[in-house]
This record gives C-alpha cells, structure tokens and sequence, in this order.
C-alpha cells in the first residue's frame, strides 16, 4: 500500500501548521518559552546538583553551553490535531468513546480523497449532495481505507484573525454520510470541522434549536470516526490517489492528539 519513501518519484508533502505562541489564528493559543543553549547549561548543571554532584556549574559544558529546549503550554486542539471520538461525547453508539489513546492506528493509513470546497461561502454548511457531486467530479467510490480530506482553501489566512471566521463547515448528516461508507477519518483545512463559532451562535439564538450547535462534531455521539482540524497545503495533493499517514501522538485518555500528516504523492518523471 506504501509508496517507497525513497523512491524518486515519491514526494513527501507536510499537510500540518505547527504550535505557535500568541498565534491570531488560534483562539486558545499556545504559550511556548524558550531556552537557550547557555540557560539550558545552567538548568542542567542546576540539576546535577540537585541529586548530588555539588561542583558541577554551567561553565564546565564545552563553550560553557548545554542543551536548547522549549517548554508548551497548549491545549491538546491547538495546532494540527486530530480529534478522538471521546471529544464530541461520551458514547459512540453503544460503546464508550475511545479516547485518542485507543484510536486504532491503522485507520490513520490511507489513501487521501480531497474534494473540493474552495468556492462554498463563509459560514455556510457542506451537505450529502455536495459530497456526492464532488465524488462524481473525482469519479470515486468512497472505500474503508479512504481519508477523506474537506478543502477549504482556508490554510492561506493561517496567521491571520480571519482563519477563524472564513470558512464553511460540515453538516451532521454529510458527516454520517461518510462515516456510514466506512471513512474512519476526515479533514478540513480549515479551523474548525463545523461552521465558526460566531455563525453556530447566530443560528443558534435565531432558531433555538439546539442542533445548530456543533452539529458535525455531535454526529459522532452516533457513528464512530475522528477529525483533523487545521490541515495545510491540501492544494499540492492530486484529488486521490496519495497515501497519507497521520499518527496522533499518545495522549493518554485524551480527546485529541497533535498530528503532522504526510501525503505520499507519486509523481510522473
């Protein structure tokens, strides 16, 4: 099912934005501190100290340096992530949701479909029929090892406030749509897997009705399946046919986990 990494004609495309401190694109963003070589010569003899080597000091490492390091504080849906099912709720179907932990890894193989949704409106809602027109564009039937990719075009304003009003969302019932066909994992470009915040509120406070309130996210109290929310370059990927690998690192019990999806794409020489 793998292409060869090193195969010539195999071009690795990254399809993640990274953790950044104070990012507007991020309404929880992350806090990074950093230090230095020479801090962290410091913190280090610091600690040999601390377990019993008392003449130990920062200028004894080579060039009186030592070991650069970050410490994130970040909420696991920062950046790139994919979302287990135990983030939308406590259940799917019968069973208890599986945390991001228990996320089986081989659903985060496959090939990658990536319909096309760069000219829906803002705030608007992706349903059944679109995702049927788009398959047809593509001339594909959707199988179990597909993962599916929603492309919005919205990783262009990644840095930018707009990231997080601009962009259309999934229905609930385009969401069941795919699930039911066996599709395990889908992805959005975009900030969020629904419609932005701000838009949900609207028709929220104008309808009363309740299912206007994260309603792609909620179809998976009833089918099983996570997301990737803040994919990129989605642009530089053939409609299907590339293999992409997406391993959320293991937070135990979490409701998501940070992710750098890789697209195997197989060129022509």
């Amino acid at each position: 099912m793998l292409p060869a990494i090193q195969d010539e004609r195999t071009k690795l495309v990254d399809l993640s934005v990274g953790l950044e401190s104070d990012s507007p694109s991020e309404p929880f963003p992350p806090s990074i501190e950093r230090f230095d070589h020479r801090r962290g010569a410091e913190l280090l003899a610091e600690r040999l100290r601390e377990i019993g080597f008392e003449d130990v000091n920062a200028d004894d490492f080579p060039e009186g340096i030592g070991l650069a390091w970050e410490e994130v504080t970040a909420i696991t849906h920062a950046g790139t992530h994919m979302d287990a099912p135990w983030h939308y709720g406590p259940t799917s179907g019968d069973d208890e949701s599986r945390t991001i932990d228990e996320v089986p890894l081989e659903w985060c193989v496959g090939k990658a479909i990536v319909l096309d949704f760069t000219e829906k409106e803002p705030g608007s809602e992706i349903g059944i029929e679109e995702i049927e027109t788009e398959l047809d564009t593509i001339d594909h039937s959707l199988r179990r090892e597909d993962i599916v990719l929603i492309r919005t075009g919205l990783d262009e304003l990644w840095g930018t406030p707009e990231y997080l009003t601009e962009f259309p969302g999934m229905s609930a019932d385009a969401t069941t749509y795919l699930v039911n066909r066996g599709v395990k994992v889908i992805g959005t470009d975009a900030y969020g897997f629904d419609k932005p915040f701000a838009e949900m509120g609207h028709r929220y406070v104008e309808s009363g009705d309740e299912e206007e309130l994260w309603p792609a996210h909620f179809a998976g109290r009833d089918a099983e399946y996570c997301q990737i929310e803040k994919m990129a370059n989605l642009a530089k990927l053939p409609q299907k046919g590339a293999t992409l690998m997406t391993f959320p690192v293991n937070v135990k019990n979490g409701s998501a986990g940070w992710v750098r999806p890789v697209a195997f794409v197989e060129e022509d020489i």
